[in-house]
């Protein structure tokens, strides 16, 4: 097999044109149409914009000598020009980035699944977060905030661990899966497992459309997409931390007594621990 891993990826597209099927030449035409926003895309999205099925998408990726869509995101990312926000200071970047993404993520909140979801951490005697890498640190925050106010949820952040809780779920699991891409393969592996024993999915993402929400029986989105060469970034973390903080007051609405007892509670137990 030839090795193609040098050429970028706008080159490979023009190598194999002519090796193209018909409704692959419609998914070539509308990636070299909107390379900006491709990286933004998941393998879904991507599909339904170039009006293809995803089997179309990932034969042909593998076409062009790559092992999927996520891989070909990121070489197309190292050829765009990461020059375009020179002149703005880079610490008021990180400002605007995180203002844009608490604006942005109250204004697309869905009240109704907040309160669905809500009612759902009310109701179910056993809450489970799955989370990986930076998700990760949404998942204890989340965590953190319950336990505050009576509600104890466990975090699971290793992949072998969610496969394992996957398999001992039942039908009074709820399980809150945390990704911002909605596409990394062992959260929907474990989140599969954890559905077929009866769980309840909810999932927290950036992509209405993608392997982890079809795979969801609740979605609560966030706003953020991450660029390929910049996953883990701030503004990703403060959408993911805004919808949860909006969730867990929801929650707290449902047991406003008993929650602020058990928060003096909890305060009182720890006052010591400070000097």
């Amino acid at each position: 097999m030839d090795d193609y891993t040098h050429i970028p990826a706008t080159r490979r597209l023009e190598l194999f044109k002519n090796q193209l099927t018909k409704s692959e030449v419609k998914l070539y035409d509308y990636i070299m149409k909107h390379l900006d926003e491709v990286v933004y895309h998941s393998l879904s999205e991507l599909s339904e914009q170039a009006q293809v099925a995803e089997a179309t998408s990932l034969r042909f990726f593998k076409k062009l000598n790559y092992s999927g869509f996520q891989a070909f995101k990121f070489d197309l990312a190292k050829e765009q020009p990461n020059d375009a926000k020179a002149t703005t200071n880079v610490y008021t970047r990180v400002k605007n980035g995180m203002i844009y993404s608490v604006e942005t993520n109250h204004h697309m909140l869905d009240e109704a699944m907040l309160q669905r979801v809500a009612h759902l951490l009310n109701q179910k005697s056993e809450v489970v977060i799955f989370a990986i890498g930076a998700s990760g640190i949404a998942g204890l925050d989340f965590q953190n905030q319950l336990m505050r106010v009576g509600k104890n949820i466990d975090v699971v952040t290793d992949t072998h661990t969610q496969i394992m809780r996957a398999a001992n779920a039942t039908e009074q699991t709820l399980l809150i899966v945390i990704s911002l891409s909605g596409s990394t393969k062992s959260l929907i592996e474990s989140t599969t497992i954890a559905r077929s024993k009866g769980a309840h999915v909810v999932s927290l993402t950036g992509y209405l459309h993608s392997p982890l929400t079809k795979v969801s029986d609740d979605i609560l989105l966030t706003h953020v997409k991450e660029h390929p060469l910049e996953r883990g970034t701030l503004a990703g973390k403060v959408a993911q931390l805004f919808v949860i903080d909006a969730l867990c007051t929801a929650y707290i609405h449902l047991h406003k007594t008993d929650a602020k007892a058990r928060r003096e509670e909890i305060t009182a137990f720890t006052a010591d621990k400070l000097y």
